[in-house]
């Protein structure tokens, strides 16, 4: 996780986050940042109070980057020692990208075997924005991506067959004043977790594509908690499964996510993990993203250590 130093509304990614909202954030953006920052050292403190193993990371003033808080866009760890960089949409948010991050996990006792770079890629204009573009079914090696100008088609495919996950691909939907508009992050609508998925499928509006999603969850044994697009506008498809030091699954969500999930919902959560939630008002409404944003989970071996 980063600690942000200077966050704030992102001019630059508003133009296809329609999740975020400016609230005047030009009188009050040092504020804003104060708030951000508390969000963020509660949410460290709750997640350690459960017990989860947090790696937190000071981001600097050296250059503008006021989404930094949200790492799961520019990195992702894998379990065969990989590590991905991801080629990102906002010119500002390309300086998130630090080798220090990665020396310093290695250093930490894990194991990195190759750091495949598609960070070129912007460049051509094409972008792939880590975790959140790309939804991971780790256990079944399925690779779910609402495509839209932050989730490259044919980028998706290149980073399938470099992980060797199957693709999945279909086109997301949010209602923006009465017009239909691409969701620019698949997390936002969708969290896919061992033994269910949590999912906005009223935001496929196609139905041969919404079937087959629903034909791959299905197929994987995914118990489907269906949330609704109002739902989703209280970042309740931006949540994370993870596990605690003693295996125990948790489901971390903002309390906004919380506050919206009906008790049924929560009822069938609650079957396979512990629901883990945290006051992120500040970092959603500026940010437009919420708890699952906020953390990029480490799935790399351990080294062993020698005597």
């Amino acid at each position: 996780m980063i600690r942000p130093v200077a966050f704030n509304y992102n001019v630059q990614t508003a133009v296809n986050n329609h999740y975020q909202n400016a609230n005047d954030f030009n009188n009050n953006s040092n504020q804003i940042n104060l708030r951000a920052q508390a969000e963020f050292d509660n949410f460290v403190l709750k997640l350690r109070s459960f017990g989860v193993e947090v790696i937190v990371f000071q981001d600097d003033d050296k250059f503008d980057t006021p989404d930094s808080v949200f790492p799961n866009n520019w990195i992702s760890f894998h379990s065969n020692g990989d590590i991905a960089l991801y080629p990102m949409f906002a010119e500002n948010r390309r300086n998130e990208r630090r080798e220090d991050v990665v020396k310093y996990i290695e250093k930490n006792n894990y194991s990195i075997r190759n750091v495949i770079d598609y960070s070129s890629a912007e460049e051509s204009n094409i972008f792939l924005e880590g975790t959140g573009s790309i939804v991971l079914d780790r256990l079944n090696r399925k690779a779910y991506c609402a495509v839209s100008e932050r989730s490259n088609e044919d980028l998706l495919i290149e980073f399938c067959e470099d992980f060797e996950y199957i693709p999945v691909i279909f086109n997301a939907f949010q209602s923006v004043k009465q017009s239909r508009k691409l969701i620019y992050h698949t997390n936002v609508m969708m969290c896919v977790a061992d033994n269910f998925v949590i999912i906005c499928l009223d935001c496929i509006d196609d139905k041969k594509e919404r079937n087959n999603v629903i034909k791959h969850l299905k197929e994987d044994g995914k118990e489907i908690i269906e949330i609704s697009e109002n739902q989703v506008n209280s970042f309740a498809g931006n949540m994370l499964q993870i596990l605690d030091r003693n295996n125990d699954s948790l489901l971390i969500m903002s309390e906004s996510a919380h506050k919206v999930l009906t008790s049924a919902q929560k009822h069938i959560i609650n079957k396979y993990a512990k629901i883990v939630f945290s006051s992120l008002n500040t970092i959603e409404t500026y940010g437009g993203g919420s708890a699952r944003c906020m953390m990029a989970e480490v799935f790399l071996p351990k080294t062993i250590q020698k005597l």
